[in-house]
């Protein structure tokens, strides 16, 4: 069942203080912002980019693209695709548990539905706003602390970045045992440091946030809202949820890789030979660049990183390259937008209406 585990009279979650926290509806609006210039540009630039980035490509055939795009073998991409969306039940079941380690019972099914609805705005407006989105319906549907929540979501952002980091690293070391290109080394090193730079920030945070904060010119409803924010993110970390946090983790990147090995064996490509750890080190590799703020779901970076290290690291084609590209974002963008969309129509979330009953979690 849904619902508070301890008294809500007395839960800091529903902290007065919090209330300088709160999200407004206008804000949030998902039809307000597809109408902001930035977002139409957010959404329109990229795209231009990449059409004259594959024009000016040497060996790129625009006249063979749609013949192996078509050639495709459509069942093992509908297996694609129930692959990845079963990426998605997992994600409810993980934040569930985050977020039920900070005091609240939040059932899987409504966890998964809030993360479908706040994918499909990180697929259409920048600035990640899919994350504040997800926040502001747990909300306005629970008495759950919205800045407790970010500290959940903010503790599910640093377990993907580990498990991408780590998984991407121990993918590439199998992919590529008979010596590492340049180029890969490169994203070697920059996969370490952040791992090590990640770590670094939450030991800081631990043990040294709030004094930095108090010391800061900043008036006291922020520094009670860090309060809320630095609890939410560690207190939904406890040591024993975290073997499971993490098997869920690695399902749920394990989900993403295997689509695009699928999509790749769909597709038939006799010059093409990535086995499932290229495709665990690709996916990976590209999905750190869905977090750029710049563009919705990472538009315009992910293509050309997928596309590239195809081309650079394991010597496929580049017309071959981009029908991989390009059936993979398609699963993995264009179908969140027209489900998404659909989710969106008749969700009762979008309206505060309340929580499902569930005895998922209790």
């Amino acid at each position: 069942m849904s619902g508070p585990l301890r008294d809500p009279a007395r839960d800091p979650a529903r902290d007065p203080a919090d209330d300088s926290g709160e999200i407004s509806e206008d804000q949030i609006s998902l039809a307000r912002r597809l109408r902001q210039p930035r977002t139409i540009i957010a959404l329109v630039l990229p795209i231009i980019l990449i059409v004259l980035f594959v024009r000016s490509l040497p060996g790129f055939h625009l006249d063979q693209l749609p013949a192996k795009i078509l050639a495709a073998d459509w069942s093992l991409l509908l297996v694609a695709l129930f692959v990845f969306y079963l990426g998605f039940p997992l994600r409810g079941l993980r934040w569930a548990i985050l977020v039920r380690q900070t005091g609240y019972r939040l059932g899987v099914r409504d966890a998964t539905e809030i993360i479908f609805l706040s994918w499909l705005v990180n697929c259409l407006v920048p600035a990640k706003l899919g994350d504040v989105y997800r926040a502001y319906l747990l909300k306005i549907n629970s008495p759950v602390s919205l800045s407790r929540t970010f500290g959940t979501v903010f503790m599910e952002r640093i377990l993907d970045l580990f498990a991408i980091v780590t998984l991407g690293l121990a993918a590439g070391f199998v992919s590529f045992r008979s010596g590492l290109p340049s180029e890969v080394q490169i994203v070697f090193a920059a996969g370490i440091a952040f791992v090590i730079a990640l770590a670094g920030g939450l030991l800081t945070m631990r043990n040294f946030g709030r004094r930095i904060i108090v010391r800061l010119p900043i008036p006291e409803r922020f520094v009670i809202l860090y309060d809320r924010f630095e609890e939410g993110v560690f207190a939904s970390m406890g040591m024993r949820a975290l073997p499971s946090l993490v098997l869920i983790t690695g399902m749920i990147w394990a989900t993403e890789a295997t689509r695009l090995y699928l999509v790749v064996q769909a597709l038939g490509l006799t010059d093409v030979h990535l086995g499932i750890s290229g495709a665990f080190f690709i996916a990976l590799s590209a999905s750190l660049l869905t977090a750029i703020p710049i563009t919705p779901a990472g538009l315009g970076f992910v293509e050309g990183a997928v596309v590239g290290l195809l081309t650079i690291a394991y010597n496929v084609p580049q017309t071959e390259a981009l029908a991989i590209t390009v059936v993979d974002r398609t699963i993995s963008v264009l179908t969140i937008i027209v489900l998404g969309t659909i989710a969106y129509a008749i969700s009762s979330k979008r309206r505060g209406v309340g929580l499902e009953p569930s005895d998922t979690m209790a």
